[in-house]
């Protein structure tokens, strides 16, 4: 997988970069290409302002960890980056619920 660096203004091929040549490259000439898809990419990152997310873990105990940043696509989707209190950076697109600033946290 790379990603797509340009389109051949001529043809309208989509152009990657050949790391081992420096050039860019139209993925047509790789043997292996079989399709593009379209990626959303991150465009910025915003703090997490206060938020929280919450939800039950593996064991089913419930779970409660404040947003470090917010990544936003560019898309506009924004995904929760959590950090849990061991360090642990992840995503946190899977919560039950996403708690605004200055709402009450559930007890855990």
């Amino acid at each position: 997988m790379r990603d797509v660096e340009a389109w051949d203004p001529k043809t309208g091929t989509a152009l990657v970069v050949n790391p081992q040549r420096g050039v860019l490259r139209p993925v047509t000439d790789y043997s292996d290409f079989s399709h593009l898809e379209q990626a959303n990419r991150v465009v910025s990152a915003l703090p997490g302002g206060g938020w929280h997310v919450h939800w039950n873990d593996e064991g089913g105990a419930p779970l409660t960890e404040p947003v470090l940043d917010w990544l936003i696509t560019s898309n506009g989707r924004a995904t929760p980056i959590t950090v849990d209190e061991t360090g642990l950076v992840d995503t946190a697109e899977l919560a039950d619920k996403v708690i605004p600033p200055g709402e009450d946290l559930p007890d855990v």
